[in-house]
């Protein structure tokens, strides 16, 4: 029987490793599948892990039918087997459902590959969809860590260095206004507690170095009063 399955966790988990993977496990055992991606980090249609591993897929953007591009393929005379979705989590609701009619009319496997939540802690509308029609919802096993060496729950996107929840949602590139410099936009996993203060990695560092610094000016103006001290007593 087919199945529309989920593979989810946060950045970093594995989830595209995944995908090529078990793309290359099918297709070792002679079945011929269609690789599909969203916004991949490395370019479009393109699903790339970050392990360095990449290969060509198709792009599948907001208005692409599923539905319309397998039947016109298998019609045309193609053979397809099952189907790899990266990226998954920026799918709209409409071509998940696409997906599970292709598992359940046309008895072709689907394998979905995305993140649950966005760095506002919310689902992906893609992603609400498939836990509520997969056949299958698999977290994967290989831990995120967060800065603090915590299991990392959340995504986070920093905005130069200080973490945002605010703002749209998908964002290619680091968006600018044309006034000023261009902001840096970088994301990072975070464990619950850290993502509810707003704590990133370069903030935390910034923190350690400004607790330093003050540690160093109480340690000099200890000395400083010791001397003092010192001088009124021998005076």
């Amino acid at each position: 029987m087919a199945e529309l399955s989920f593979f989810t966790g946060t950045m970093d988990c594995g989830k595209s490793t995944l995908a090529l993977q078990m793309d290359h496990n099918h297709a070792a055992r002679g079945r011929v599948g269609r690789l599909f991606t969203s916004h991949d980090r490395a370019a479009a249609a393109t699903l790339s892990s970050r392990l360095g591993l990449t290969a060509g897929a198709i792009e599948a953007p907001s208005e692409f039918d599923f539905w319309k591009y397998v039947v016109g393929s298998l019609t045309s005379g193609a053979r397809i087997d099952y189907l790899i979705c990266d990226e998954a989590q920026f799918y709209t609701r409409d071509q998940i459902e696409q997906l599970a009619r292709i598992v359940d009319e046309l008895r072709i496997d689907a394998f979905a590959f995305g993140l649950l939540t966005d760095f506002r802690s919310r689902l992906f509308p893609g992603s609400a969809r498939l836990v509520e029609l997969a056949d299958r919802v698999q977290v994967l096993q290989v831990e995120s860590l967060g800065w603090c060496g915590k299991r990392a729950t959340h995504n986070a996107r920093a905005v130069d260095g200080e973490m945002v929840v605010a703002g749209e949602v998908i964002v290619v590139g680091d968006p600018a206004d044309g006034v000023g410099p261009r902001p840096e936009i970088g994301y990072e996993v975070l464990c619950r507690q850290h993502h509810r203060r707003r704590m990133t990695a370069a903030r935390a560092g910034r923190a350690a170095v400004a607790r330093c610094a003050a540690v160093r000016r109480a340690g000099e103006v200890s000395s400083v009063m010791r001397y003092v001290h010192h001088g009124a007593l021998c005076a």
